[in-house]
């Protein structure tokens, strides 16, 4: 029978859980970090990888509530409404790695050269995904998205093996999806985070991350299908389960890795998220175990992730701005106070911690006034 919609409260919470991660592995105090909130250096798989894909996999949990909005619109208002929330989303992304646009120099302050700013992202591939996903699920019927989306995880696995090096297909350089982000954009506007130019939200695998989106997509429609009870989070489990259980096959000739975002990665981190949801799902929904209110702690951050996530990247921009060359805040907090604590990975994780609790509280404050940022 299919039930009403209403507001998933197990969706808000496995947001703001994402969110929260996503904020304390991404600003630890100093080094070494503890090596499970690290990514993995290339193939394998840690806890910290599983936190972007999460993301992606909220994104459609909430398309399977917000597309219900289109459904009455005509396919050019529908496109307009879709292409313009997925490029806000990428534009954001794209002037957040540009802020603050001004530096300075020995002749004072001038305009950030555009031609060193990066183009791909995390906010670029969430609008690219929203906006493909949304197009997929909109126009095709579910069985053409189900052969879709197998074709790009397939798709995704032979262009690397038929563009890539013939010796490396899967090195960090020698990979197809490098090669066409260095014709596309060139080095200077690729990620070098690894001390070379290589984007791990790279154009080409974006394509495999757009299946993450479809089946949280599906998994939100199931559940408001099927109901809240034993049921339906069986079957979600037995999903999940037999998704992690493909992609360990598979990973036996198509190793599973983050940053080159492999197909098996896709099935992996979807069978754990399925997984995750219906346990949420079990705990809030089915035994009511809200005892002390905690999952308002997350959903004070699932119910305003965007802006959340982008005060967590900016603020550390605006703080290394601020600095002087004797005086940096957070730095000086990280030294002073938590490594004074307790020195090395626990002192660093306690600061991240810290940090996360700052974009917490401003995400508090939206709550109390009842504002909830959206694009």
């Amino acid at each position: 029978m299919t039930q009403k919609p209403e507001r998933f409260l197990a969706l808000d919470v496995f947001r703001g859980m994402t969110i929260v991660f996503m904020i304390i592995v991404n600003n630890p105090g100093s080094a070494p970090a503890f090596s499970p909130l690290d990514h993995a250096a290339w193939f394998g798989f840690t806890p910290t990888d599983l936190v972007f894909p999460s993301f992606l996999f909220a994104v459609g949990n909430a398309m399977s509530f917000s597309l219900k909005k289109f459904d009455t619109l005509g396919s050019g208002a529908f496109i307009w409404k879709v292409f313009k929330r997925g490029a806000i989303i990428f534009l954001l992304g794209y002037l957040m790695y540009w802020f603050p646009f001004f530096k300075h120099t020995a002749d004072g302050w001038s305009l950030s050269p555009i031609k060193d700013t990066r183009i791909m992202g995390v906010l670029q591939r969430i609008g690219l995904c929203y906006l493909f996903a949304s197009l997929m699920i909109h126009f095709l019927s579910k069985r053409a998205v189900i052969i879709t989306s197998v074709l790009l995880l397939f798709g995704y696995w032979a262009l690397l093996l038929i563009f890539g090096d013939h010796n490396n297909p899967y090195g960090m350089l020698t990979n197809a999806g490098t090669y066409l982000d260095k014709f596309l954009f060139g080095d200077a506007h690729l990620y070098h985070g690894e001390g070379v130019a290589f984007d791990p939200e790279g154009v080409l695998s974006t394509l495999p991350a757009i299946v993450n989106v479809v089946v949280g997509y599906h998994a939100g429609v199931f559940i408001q299908q099927k109901g809240k009870n034993y049921e339906s989070i069986a079957k979600l489990l037995l999903f999940g389960a037999l998704f992690i259980f493909i992609a360990l096959c598979w990973n036996m000739s198509f190793p599973i890795g983050k940053k080159l975002w492999t197909s098996p990665f896709v099935l992996l981190t979807t069978g754990i998220d399925m997984i995750l949801l219906s346990t949420l799902v079990y705990v809030i929904d089915i035994q009511n175990w809200r005892q002390a209110n905690w999952p308002s702690f997350f959903t004070t951050v699932g119910k305003n992730p965007l802006p959340i996530y982008l005060l967590s990247e900016i603020l550390y921009t605006i703080n290394d701005m601020l600095s002087t060359k004797h005086f940096n805040f957070f730095g000086w907090t990280n030294s002073a106070i938590f490594q004074a604590i307790a020195p090395g990975a626990i002192g660093s994780l306690l600061f991240a911690i810290f940090y996360m609790m700052i974009c917490w509280c401003v995400g508090k404050i939206l709550e109390k006034r009842g504002i909830y940022i959206r694009v």
